[in-house]
């Protein structure tokens, strides 16, 4: 009857990985959720702030007649970048102390209010339930696994459920608590588990997408990396495929850590239609947000942080050595995550891109009026579609007018162990994501770690408009803030063989 009674709590939460449920009615004397487009939203948010143009963003089209700019000597426009050790009065920060208490508050107020969001002080509770535990193996290991599925109370607003999908798996064969990394995606398998049925009404196997839906960007390779999902057959009288490493899972399993995988579209849509609902649209009653609301990548992270609360309860897993990872959209939301919740003691940022580890005030590749467009601008603040404007009540303002940058975002994970993950062009890490650009944010943010006692060698000075990323797969991994571009795509999967041992050692862990 258990077993039964699980299968059938599964169906209901593997929904929720695609998109959120149709929302009920809202309660007796409550507005009804707003079921906007997109469009609707994002126009809306225009309205609010004053906006009547903005700019289009640039096209990753090298032939389009708006293409993106690839020419290095063009791309610094804006070389001056606002310095993490200057308060806002002018005053060096010169001790620990200093940056702790005044400036690192300074630069989180700031991104709250201009680019990220802020997360509201009335975000209900979640309830941790444990659905599923079963024994299985990882590559030649045994493990644990558990399904979690996270409540939040919606009391306040019955109309609209979140419900957080979670896994945690973790060796069978440990001697206490082990670390855990915690990556964004999956969230509803677990090995010798009951798979997830498919969709009803839907046919294919089980867990699988939806014929013809498009994966977000880097949840395709990234993704099968991590769990371990077999690759597509190779193409008739194809060469044989190069030796692959294991998946990350099976990596870290066989290292003695564990890992969790957490649904980041069961916390928040990754649309701009789904602002009303999940959980931006349960704390706003199902109404549209302000300009200073939290986006995307804010929720996603607010959800690992709710992950984080169960693991700190589970004697599995050694609270005090959590990381977070992901790619792409989800390696933005692994910064985000790590930069505001200093718990996390590790991260892996995967070929994160504009609104992730590369510089704002760089004019390479993706631009800040890519993330101000419709496509987008989910992601972030309302208030950051301002940088993108052309002409409004307040004139236009561009990316060298936005009072931080990703240095910054960096510095705020400092003195933590925080590495910065990319692959090549060539095998598809586009030059649309500036590499070269989150390198210099990496050089930029090095004298906070070194301030808060981390080692930290990037660069031969702190001189990021000159510093040049080194070659591929040439390691910089000598401090707690590391760089790596292996040779492979849009994944980190290259990089997890160099990342585990480098954890492990700076974070002082060797399974017993």
């Amino acid at each position: 009857m258990r077993s039964i009674l699980i299968a059938a709590f599964t169906i209901s939460v593997a929904t929720l990985g695609a998109q959120q449920p149709a929302a009920p009615p809202a309660p007796a004397g409550a507005p009804a959720t707003a079921s906007w487009t997109t469009t609707d939203d994002h126009q809306d948010m225009m309205r609010q702030l004053g906006i009547t143009k903005l700019r289009p963003g640039p096209s990753g089209t090298e032939t389009a007649p708006n293409a993106a700019n690839y020419d290095e000597s063009l791309a610094n426009p804006f070389p001056v970048l606002p310095d993490p050790l200057t308060l806002k009065n002018g005053r060096k920060v010169t001790s620990a102390d200093m940056w702790n208490k005044e400036r690192r508050p300074e630069i989180v107020e700031e991104f709250e209010r201009e680019v990220l969001g802020r997360v509201p002080k009335s975000v209900p509770k979640v309830t941790w339930t444990v659905t599923e535990t079963a024994r299985g193996m990882v590559g030649d290991k045994p493990t644990i696994g558990k399904v979690l599925v996270g409540r939040v109370d919606n009391s306040a607003y019955p109309g609209i459920n979140v419900e957080i999908q979670m896994t945690v798996v973790t060796p069978a064969d440990a001697k206490g608590p082990v670390p855990v990394m915690m990556m964004f995606g999956g969230g509803r398998n677990i090995p010798g588990g009951t798979p997830p049925p498919a969709p009803p009404g839907r046919g294919g196997r089980a867990g699988a997408p939806p014929a013809g839906a498009a994966p977000p960007a880097g949840a395709g390779a990234a993704a099968a990396q991590r769990a371990g999902a077999p690759p597509a057959g190779p193409a008739p009288n194809a060469a044989p495929p190069a030796p692959s490493d294991p998946p990350a899972t099976q990596q870290l399993i066989a290292a003695g850590w564990g890992y969790a995988q957490i649904n980041p579209t069961s916390v928040q849509a990754d649309n701009g239609a789904g602002l009303t609902k999940g959980i931006i649209g349960l704390v706003n009653k199902g109404q549209p947000r302000k300009p200073d609301d939290w986006g995307s990548l804010r929720a996603w992270g607010w959800g690992a942080s709710r992950g984080l609360d169960y693991l700190e309860t589970d004697n599995t897993v050694d609270a005090k050595r959590v990381g977070i990872e992901g790619v792409s959209r989800y390696g933005k939301a692994a910064l985000v995550t790590m930069a505001f919740d200093q718990r996390f003691a590790v991260v892996l940022i995967g070929s994160s891109g504009e609104g992730g580890a590369k510089l704002h005030r760089r004019n390479f590749g993706e631009a800040v009026e890519n993330l101000t467009g419709q496509g987008e601008y989910h992601w972030m603040a309302g208030n950051f579609m301002k940088y993108g404007a052309a002409e409004a009540s307040f004139g236009s303002k561009n990316a060298g007018d936005i009072p931080v940058d990703a240095h910054q975002l960096l510095a705020l994970c400092a003195p933590r162990l925080t590495f910065i993950s990319y692959g090549v062009p060539e095998k598809g890490d586009a030059k649309w994501l500036d590499q070269q650009g989150s390198f210099m944010a990496g050089v930029a943010a090095g004298p906070v770690f070194r301030l808060l006692g981390a080692k930290e060698d990037l660069g031969a000075s702190d001189d990021y408009t000159q510093e040049k990323m080194p070659a591929v797969n040439v390691s910089l991994m000598d401090g707690h803030l590391a760089w790596r571009q292996h040779d492979g795509g849009h994944t980190d999967g290259p990089n997890w063989k160099y990342f585990i041992p480098w954890a492990s050692n700076l974070l002082k862990y060797t399974p017993k």
